[in-house]
């Protein structure tokens, strides 16, 4: 993509249009280590404005998902041009 994203960047993007785990997300992304893919793939999207947390005051939460914003929604949709 012109924002230079990885294969399992785009790919969670694709996915986690509804809230998704960490796990559901390695999952879809074809799995690799848990701190390997936030430090490589989530964290990127998250600085990019791509994904969010759903608890953001609670990073390491159990219960924390993520979601596309709405940058990230546009860019799948192909309407986002950095």
């Amino acid at each position: 993509t012109k924002l230079g994203l990885s294969g399992d960047q785009v790919e969670v993007l694709r996915t986690c249009m509804a809230e998704m785990s960490i796990s559901e997300l390695m999952d879809s992304a074809g799995g690799m280590n848990r701190i390997r893919f936030r430090n490589s793939v989530i964290a990127p999207l998250m600085q990019a404005g791509l994904i969010e947390m759903t608890i953001p005051d609670l990073p390491r939460s159990g219960n924390q998902k993520y979601r596309v914003t709405v940058r990230g929604r546009a860019l799948v949709a192909g309407r986002d041009k950095p």
